[in-house]
């Protein structure tokens, strides 16, 4: 077994992944549900099917993407031919979160597999259920030196981040994010932090009021709001804000009906801790719809809040949860002074039909990415990079970058023999003002 040089190895690795992950589909959409509701439809959409997706087109690509390319020499060094070579970094531990435990767990798996790893997984502890099925498909598809699961707690995770590894690539919090950053670092060890921030989403008086609130409200209450992506914060003109309101409150409706309890396509909260911790974020609020909580199901009804001073619990950080705070603006200094409050976000959104004030925000506001009259759907186009920037990551993955990611770009320059140009040899007396001249003209 030679995974590191062998492709074909890497390749029939993820092909028999892929098999096994069509036949256990029904097992992992059930882990999911037993472990926090999640419903059917999400699971498929926002779990096996992206990571058959990210699957089918890395086993399309993997020999395309590890070909040594041949890059434009420099006349420096002329005659030559000049390469990057990817190889594997080595020994890869890959830390998955619990929000979406079985894609955020599989697609930086087979990147780095693909790209010639060794990978050690540690899955959500707070998501048994799907830790224990990914841990049967994993068992079962590579050899136990190749790729392996460690299952367990906060102990588990601090065991694995003491050893050293070749690179370290982390979904969570920012607050952890910092624990690894400084594990990593003990080592020097490359790191990608995919983690999250409170991302806004503006709606302007020309934007398309219903649309929006139809995106906006699928986007915010998918998988009950804990999407590291979701929309955490509406910024509305006051012109259009009371209307838009009405239009938020008919789509929770549309979609989940009077009771979103009763709804088979509500998720809930992943544990009691967590659901604390958002109920206290509806304390001295006012709730324009929603506010509803049911501890014995870790139940958090779709809930709107009204202009909650920035200073409250709900404001201070990210919310990770079914609530969208609704806030009014009425010009740019009040955009700006809102937004510049927090850290980057991993995302921004911007609903409007005007055209140059969309581009006045992507331009002048640092966020990871987002979308233009839309939410969350620049995650699905696996050509653009997804990653965060300051607090809200480091670094970015998907698709091609995905291999990038767990590979190290190797520069090599093939000098030939049939000439050589003796300028940059000594002794250098009289060679400074011809060279000076060579360095103008390049």
């Amino acid at each position: 077994m030679d995974f590191k040089n062998d492709i074909n190895y890497r390749k029939k690795s993820l092909l028999k992944l892929l098999n096994s992950i069509v036949i256990y589909e029904d097992e992992i959409i059930k882990a999911l549900y037993d472990d926090f509701k999640k419903p059917a439809f999400e699971s498929v959409i926002t779990e096996t099917n992206y990571v058959i997706s990210e699957l089918k087109n890395t086993i399309k690509n993997i020999h395309n993407w590890s070909k040594p390319r041949m890059i434009l020499p420099s006349l420096l060094n002329f005659p030559s031919t000049d390469y990057i070579y990817k190889e594997p970094y080595g020994k890869v531990l890959i830390i998955a979160p619990w929000n979406y435990p079985f894609q955020l767990a599989l697609s930086p798996l087979i990147a780095a597999v693909a790209a010639g790893n060794q990978v050690i997984l540690k899955p959500s502890e707070l998501t048994p259920n799907t830790s224990r099925i990914t841990n049967k498909i994993i068992s079962e598809t590579f050899e136990e030196n190749h790729v392996k699961v460690f299952e367990g707690g906060i102990e588990v995770a601090q065991d694995l981040l003491s050893q050293r590894w070749d690179y370290i690539f982390f979904t969570g919090s920012v607050g952890v994010g910092k624990i690894v950053a400084k594990a990593a670092a003990e080592n020097l060890t490359p790191v990608t932090l995919e983690l999250g921030g409170k991302s806004p989403c503006i709606v302007d008086e020309t934007a398309n009021l219903k649309l929006a609130a139809k995106r906006i409200v699928w986007g915010k209450f998918l998988n009950a709001g804990q999407t590291c992506i979701a929309p955490d914060y509406l910024l509305v003109s006051g012109k259009v804000k009371s209307k838009f309101i009405e239009f938020l409150k008919a789509e929770i409706i549309n979609a989940f009906g009077e009771n979103p309890e009763q709804s088979d396509d509500f998720s809930r909260i992943i544990n009691f801790k967590n659901w604390t911790r958002l109920k206290a974020m509806l304390e001295n609020q006012t709730i324009l719809a929603g506010g509803e909580t049911t501890q014995g199901d870790y139940y958090i009804a779709p809930t709107l809040l009204d202009n909650p001073k920035l200073d409250s619990l709900v404001m201070k950080e990210e919310i990770f949860g079914p609530i969208l705070p609704i806030i009014s603006y009425e010009n740019e200094t009040d955009l700006d002074q809102i937004i510049s409050k927090y850290e980057k976000p991993l995302s921004l959104y911007v609903f409007t039909e005007n055209k140059s004030f969309a581009m006045k925000i992507i331009r002048n506001i640092s966020f990871g990415g987002g979308c233009i009259n839309d939410v969350l759907i620049h995650f699905a186009n696996n050509r653009l990079p997804f990653g965060g920037v300051g607090h809200s990551g480091i670094g970015s993955y998907h698709g091609k970058r995905s291999f990038d990611v767990f590979s190290h770009h190797k520069a090599i320059v093939k000098k030939a023999n049939w000439l050589d140009i003796p300028i940059r040899y000594a002794p250098y007396k009289g060679k400074l003002k011809t060279f000076g001249k060579l360095f103008k003209w390049l």
